[in-house]
């Protein structure tokens, strides 16, 4: 029997089929348009994003040499924080979705956090005050698209993050289609409360947001209904989890002080915390990790980095150094180091552990010596240096230091990253077998849910280890290395100003 897993990410959307072994047999995969109206804006087509879906569930079917009866569920995953806001009886976004990385709301948050600072509701939320999060941008839909407000208030409008928008698109859309969400994407909103695990009035208020436009909240692994329409109709839809969280799960990172760093469009470590509920102290986030069922939520800490595989996209589509985003290793490893340049890639301000809206990207160090080998080289460390800066925070906060860093994501192909990454922590680097643990992640929630694997302990023994680097550089080394990151970083601070 097989697990199909959805995982619509920040640049493309993927459907993986899963064997009962946990590995892979087939993917489709589409990217979508990345849409950038103006400096700090970025926008997804959300109605291409649910084409791109429908089409991919057929190519992986197809590709597996399967059909629906031979798949026991469907798990979703996908970006986290991005709003979509649609019409409930057509079906039509009202607008572009607002992509988790946008900046535009920064003066609504400004405007709230002049009450009680940037963790003005982080007892409720675990969450800072930031653009990061969707709430914001559906107070900023609802102001700016006409007549938006009238309609999310008498319950027209429906708003969801890309697992709702599958979620609704795959049961049925203006037919039927269910509107809901897990616990772990609703708790990136900052209307979610930790505790109660349902939408919060008072933050409700503080937004301006409808209750009547929210999906309901549910567990991550559960039957939310069953798939219409698709090349999977009448497969039953099992699970849902956020992609950081699903990649956590996929990493069988089920207990407390387990870890996964995952890289791709920005970086996102975390660390299990159990069932307590762990107020970072740091710069983290304190998020939900997962829930099973009717069983207590586990929680997590989450160091957010917003840029790391996009600066390589940065790279490559806007400078021109590389026609392929693996081309960045080749360029990188034509020098011997970094020749001195730091890159701090604040395209969104900084996220943890800093939380610096005012910062903007930033090359430093340039001499005439520094070339596009340099440049390279600077920004796969970029990488590793603000995943250090995360680790530390989590060290702190938990008190707790790890012993290795699994990791995953589509950068953990380049060794030569891999071995910096080692080098700058001070710690092993493991990578997994199967490095698309996002997706992973999905599947294995959804098959605990339909019952083809019968629990964690099931699921832990799957993972096995691929490679392992070990560091290469001695502690004075890596200290000058950091000392210099940390006086490249501070020199990005306070670019945005009032004008």
């Amino acid at each position: 029997m097989h697990i199909v897993a959805i995982d619509q990410g920040t640049t493309s959307s993927r459907a993986i089929v899963f064997d009962d072994n946990g590995t892979i047999v087939a993917t489709g995969q589409r990217e979508h348009e990345q849409i950038f109206p103006r400096a700090g804006w970025v926008e997804h087509d959300a109605a291409e994003i649910w084409t791109n879906t429908s089409a991919v569930i057929g190519e992986a079917l197809e590709a597996a040499g399967i059909d629906a009866s031979e798949v026991a569920g469907i798990g979703i995953t996908n970006q986290r924080e991005t709003a979509i806001v649609w019409d409930r009886s057509t079906g039509e976004p009202i607008c572009n979705a607002i992509v988790w990385q946008d900046t535009r709301t920064q003066p609504l948050i400004d405007e709230l956090a002049a009450d009680g600072g940037i963790r003005r509701f982080a007892d409720i939320t675990g969450l800072p005050l930031a653009t990061y999060f969707s709430a914001s941008k559906i107070a900023w839909i609802l102001e700016n698209v006409d007549g938006a407000r009238e309609r999310a208030e008498t319950g027209d409008l429906l708003f969801g993050t890309p697992d709702t928008w599958v979620l609704w698109n795959l049961t049925g859309g203006p037919d039927g289609g269910v509107h809901a969400t897990d616990v772990t994407n609703a708790s990136r909103t900052l209307l979610m409360d930790l505790r109660t695990l349902d939408w919060d009035d008072g933050l409700l208020s503080a937004f301006g947001v409808p209750r009547a436009m929210l999906p309901s909240i549910r567990s991550s692994s559960e039957l939310y209904g069953e798939a219409k329409g698709t090349a999977l109709d009448g497969t039953p839809i099992a699970a849902i989890l956020g992609d950081q969280q699903a990649a956590t799960f996929g990493q069988a990172a089920f207990e407390r002080g387990e870890s996964k760093n995952t890289y791709g469009t920005g970086n996102f470590l975390i660390v299990n915390t159990g069932e307590e509920i762990v107020e970072s102290e740091n710069g983290l986030i304190t998020t939900v990790a997962y829930q099973l069922g009717d069983e207590a939520p586990r929680y997590a800490l989450e160091g957010s980095i917003a840029v790391t595989g996009s600066l390589v996209q940065w790279l490559r589509d806007n400078l021109g150094l590389f026609d392929q985003a693996p081309d960045v290793e080749s360029l990188a490893l034509s020098v011997e180091d970094n020749g001195g340049v730091y890159i701090v890639p604040a395209f969104s301000g900084l996220f943890a552990p800093y939380w610096r809206p005012d910062a903007r990207g930033a090359i430093l160090g340039l001499t005439r010596f520094a070339n596009k080998g340099h440049i390279a080289r600077a920004a796969l460390e970029a990488v590793a240096f603000q995943t250090r800066e995360v680790l530390d925070a989590v060290t702190a906060d938990t008190q707790v230091k790890l012993e290795e860093l699994r990791v995953d994501g589509g950068m953990v192909g380049n060794d030569t990253l891999m071995q910096f990454q080692a080098d700058v922590l001070g710690l092993p680097v493991v990578r997994p077998a199967v490095i698309e643990t996002t997706a992973l992640g999905a599947a294995y929630a959804a098959g605990l849910a339909v019952g083809v694997w019968a629990d964690c302990d099931e699921l832990r023994a799957m993972w096995r280890e691929d490679e392992r680097w070990e560091p290469g550089i001695d502690d004075e080394k890596r200290e000058r290395l950091l000392a210099r990151w940390r006086k490249a970083v501070t020199r990005t601070f306070d670019w945005v100003d009032e004008n």
